[in-house]
């Protein structure tokens, strides 16, 4: 286990008030000075800081555009298409180099921040230092069959790559398809492959639905982080790629453990429309076998006494007639009334082929048994 590393503490700005000053010197005047700029320092650090996130975003929802505009100018064979897509693709240049100088500049200002000195204000901060009022945003939610017309839209034209991304296995695989591919990064992507998943499961291909979850909870975090920094999904990508790759054990334990749960969840959807589908084929099943009378023969074969179930079993006429003799002749009748209903027996009818047994009701099952006594 590596020990911890105490080298932050080397460098701290010491309290205000530890400092010496001259008798004649106004010396809170001069603490409250020195407080202050410090803290203004600090304040136009931090938005020199935001202020290059927010191009670096900005740069790459531009780039984002322009990829996407360069592959639809791509389908179309005009030429003043093909002129438009020169432009565009002189624009895409234009927009990596920009995107790797801010990011070049975002790098060299976070190593900065990591150098500077503790001081009072950084080595303590409130726990609660502002209310949140829960007030929801005013806007114009889709309707659900306007989300599932936009989902069937999205997939019929982008199924093939959606299917390709939730085969990919290694992170520099992953972010260069979404670098070539910017539109996949949306909540249209994220819901194929969650259905994508189940499938898998329900055909028991449960090593190709563990690589596909893997790439659902990659695309599920890229959005999460999108809502949390307020950006489009496009332009911060390359930011969860970073720091997934930097190894954070903390962000890569909050990855795996989403993955397990997911998993898990994708196994329970599967488990109960396998069960679904499961009843549905039986009861289709059930239907076709249903008598004349709308009864099941499995169910009324099941419900008849042993000795009744035996005849039917061996197919013996004169032994069905001798278990009837036996019985009461009310409840010989509904047993038999059942049997014809179920189409289990089927009266006035002979077996083809060298089986000629006849099947009759219960009253013509009696008649042929009073008439081989009188014989």
């Amino acid at each position: 286990m590596s020990g911890i590393d105490y080298s932050v503490w080397d460098h701290i700005e010491v309290s205000d008030d530890e400092d010496d000053t001259h008798p004649n010197i106004d010396t809170p005047s001069l603490f409250r000075w020195r407080h202050q700029a410090r803290v203004e320092r600090m304040e136009d650090f931090q938005k020199k800081g935001e202020d290059m996130n927010k191009s670096l975003c900005e740069c790459r929802r531009k780039l984002a555009e322009a990829q996407k505009k360069i592959q639809d100018l791509t389908i179309t064979a005009s030429d003043d298409a093909k002129a438009e897509l020169g432009k565009v693709q002189a624009e895409e240049k234009k927009l990596k180099k920009e995107e790797r100088e801010w990011e070049k500049k975002v790098d060299d200002h976070n190593r900065e921040e990591k150098k500077m000195p503790w001081n009072v204000d950084t080595l303590s901060k409130d726990g609660f230092s502002k209310s949140i009022v829960n007030v929801k945003p005013e806007s114009a939610e889709e309707t659900e069959e306007e989300k599932e017309k936009k989902h069937k839209t999205f997939v019929d034209k982008y199924e093939k790559q959606i299917k390709h991304f939730g085969m990919l296995r290694r992170w520099d695989d992953s972010q260069k398809y979404l670098s070539d591919n910017p539109h996949l990064v949306c909540e249209e992507t994220a819901n194929y492959l969650v259905i994508m998943c189940i499938d898998l499961e329900v055909e028991e291909k449960h090593a190709l639905m563990e690589q596909v979850a893997h790439q659902t909870i990659v695309m599920q975090f890229i959005l999460e982080l999108a809502k949390s920094l307020k950006v489009d999904p496009r332009g911060c990508f390359r930011q969860f790629f970073a720091k997934i790759k930097t190894a954070d054990q903390q962000y890569q334990e909050a990855f795996n453990d989403e993955l397990e749960s997911f998993k898990e969840r994708v196994r329970g959807r599967a488990k109960i429309r396998i069960e679904k589908a499961m009843k549905e084929f039986e009861e289709e099943e059930r239907q076709k076998r249903l008598g004349p009378g709308g009864l099941d023969p499995v169910d009324v074969y099941e419900s008849l006494p042993v000795e009744m179930q035996k005849c039917f079993d061996e197919k013996d006429i004169q032994m069905l007639q001798e278990v009837i003799s036996k019985m009461d002749p009310t409840e010989a009748k509904a047993h038999m009334k059942r049997c014809i209903d179920s189409g289990l027996w089927v009266p006035n009818s002979k077996a083809e082929g060298d089986e000629k047994e006849e099947e009759a009701t219960y009253e013509e099952v009696k008649q042929e048994q009073e008439e081989t006594k009188k014989e």
